[in-house]
């Protein structure tokens, strides 16, 4: 690169461009940083963004809030406590409910897994972790309803507790699947939905299986 140490650039050439930084031109939104929030201000609205997505599961439509603002912290809340609930072993039995809990855990996560990998080879437009929380908010009805059961356990386990806790299982098996359908339903191919459909019906029916033939130790 001979010669390039003689050359000088002249005062009188203009800068192109604007080099200067418009002042509030930015939104809050676009300045917003955790580093410098407070930790409790951090998670109180975690908590607040994870009961949001409650919300749009009890009353599901077609709305994208799952889909654009996904977080598998309700998923993992709402699979820990129903595993909980079903592992029901009693203070003095010798079965601390480990496989009870660990069959729950497993079934829950591995067939949200192969739903969504489904999804996936069947031409779903949304990503993996996306399908990963619709299905596990959607658990939240069959959550409530294994609360419900375990409510009505405790009143007896004759032919009216089992009708009851039929009718409950049933209305909170079809309210998942029609939230999870709903969120997931503009995502597939149209001719291709009820091959994406049918797995999510088996999925939570498995899991309404589990908590309706529930009966503590």
């Amino acid at each position: 690169f001979a010669g390039l140490a003689d050359v000088s650039i002249s005062e009188d050439i203009p800068v192109e461009g604007e080099i200067t930084v418009p002042v509030g031109s930015h939104s809050p939104d676009e300045d917003f940083s955790t580093l410098d929030e407070p930790v409790r201000d951090t998670i109180l609205r975690d908590l607040k963004a994870v009961g949001k997505k409650f919300v749009h599961v009890m009353y599901p439509k077609k709305s994208s809030a799952l889909l654009r603002d996904w977080d598998l912290w309700g998923p993992l809340v709402l699979c820990v406590s129903l595993a909980l609930m079903l592992q029901g072993g009693s203070a003095d039995s010798k079965d601390d409910g480990g496989p009870q809990f660990a069959e729950v855990f497993v079934v829950i996560w591995f067939g949200a897994v192969v739903i969504t990998l489904n999804s996936k080879l069947l031409g779903g437009t949304i990503s993996f972790f996306q399908s990963l929380c619709v299905l596990g908010y959607c658990v939240l009805p069959l959550t409530v309803a294994m609360l419900v059961c375990r409510l009505v356990l405790l009143a007896g386990a004759g032919t009216v507790s089992f009708i009851v806790r039929l009718i409950v299982v049933v209305a909170m098996f079809g309210w998942s699947t029609l939230a999870s359908t709903a969120f997931l339903a503009d995502s597939q191919p149209p001719n291709r939905k009820a091959l994406v459909v049918y797995p999510i019906f088996l999925f939570y029916f498995v899991i309404s299986w589990m908590i309706l033939t529930f009966t503590p130790q």
